[in-house]
């Protein structure tokens, strides 16, 4: 085929994607409006995972199935922001990685909300201003985040969802790396950054920041200055990237909880997460972690918080593999609940990441 026959070719196809896609949306629009009137929510992480899992298991190339998952998420984007006028709540400024990580799981095509703390995102979905909230929970090379989990103690919303994000810390500037005389970011990343910082910039003042966003706008303001922050900030800021993925652990990755409603319907592979406060007697925890191991449930993490309402006692947040709905954790949670002196279903969510 000659080149012009390639290009009519491509307007031929466009036309009929085009035709697909909306007739797709249409029976998206016709599902949307049935749970509406069945008091469902409109955004479903089974059917989301169900959905790119089919799509990528049939993708014979020569498109990759990391840009297949990409269109996607937009496509459904779209469709949600059609279906109803949706707001995302996330910690922090616009440009952290807290936003990048809602845009990832919902795409460019709702609205999104920043707020100054953690708790507040908890309050704008409790009180329905928001549809549903991201947080920050646990960091890789940095450990838990425990605003988040202490929030927990007193929030009826639920976990619905999770998202992985691996962190990519770049150096941002408007000058050269050997003029930069001061660096400015979030303490967090300049801990992950601490032997690049220490190997390639040891002269150079280090200044905290509330957020890597509030970093990267004080970079752009001041000569000789730079920040660790995303690639987005640069975006935003209009910053250069001297450097990308200047973190020490190149398996740098953080975990966020979407917050809502509901819990997601099972889906076969799922984690539960759960908050424990367990009564005051010699053995108790072994007690209480005992049914993990009878009804061969893998648990994946255990953190403990105290409550600030009771010194030396203390919640216990637990992560296992499983739906609490599914016939053994079911079991387990009973036989768990008898040496607690309570036992709360953060949420149950697809463990896809």
């Amino acid at each position: 085929m000659s080149l012009q026959e390639h290009r009519q070719a491509i307007d031929r196809l466009d036309k009929k994607i085009v035709a697909l896609l909306n007739e797709r949306t249409r029976h998206v629009l016709e599902i949307g409006a049935l749970k509406m009137a069945g008091g469902e929510e409109i955004y479903a992480p089974h059917r989301e995972l169900a959905v790119i899992e089919r799509v990528c298991k049939s993708n014979e190339g020569p498109i990759t199935n990391e840009s297949l998952r990409a269109i996607y998420r937009e496509i459904m984007s779209s469709a949600l922001s059609l279906e109803k006028t949706m707001t995302i709540a996330y910690f922090g400024p616009q440009a952290t990685f807290t936003h990048q990580a809602a845009i990832k799981k919902f795409g460019s095509s709702l609205n999104y909300s920043a707020h100054k703390t953690i708790p507040d995102v908890f309050t704008e979905v409790s009180k329905g201003r928001a549809d549903y909230g991201v947080v920050p929970v646990e960091n890789s090379t940095e450990g838990m985040v425990t605003h988040t989990l202490d929030m927990f103690v007193e929030s009826d919303l639920k976990i619905v969802s999770q998202i992985v994000l691996r962190i990519q810390q770049c150096l941002l500037s408007n000058g050269k790396r050997e003029e930069i005389k001061k660096i400015y970011s979030h303490p967090q990343p300049i801990a992950q950054c601490r032997q690049y910082l220490q190997t390639h910039m040891p002269n150079v003042e280090l200044i905290e920041t509330s957020s890597t966003t509030r970093a990267a706008e004080l970079a752009a303001r001041e000569a000789h200055s730079g920040a660790i922050a995303s690639a987005l900030a640069a975006e935003r800021y209009n910053l250069h990237i001297l450097e990308k993925d200047i973190q020490d652990s190149s398996s740098n990755a953080t975990r966020f909880f979407v917050l809502g409603r509901q819990c997601s319907p099972a889906t076969g592979k799922d984690r539960t997460s759960l908050m424990l406060s367990l009564a005051d007697r010699v053995g108790a925890l072994h007690r209480a972690l005992t049914p993990f191991n009878r009804y061969k449930l893998n648990m994946t993490r255990i953190e403990s918080r105290p409550n600030k309402k009771k010194a030396w006692e203390y919640f216990f947040f637990v992560d296992c593999d499983g739906h609490y709905q599914d016939k053994k954790l079911s079991k387990a949670l009973v036989e768990i609940e008898k040496e607690c002196n309570f036992i709360k279903v953060l949420g149950s969510y697809p463990n896809a990441e």
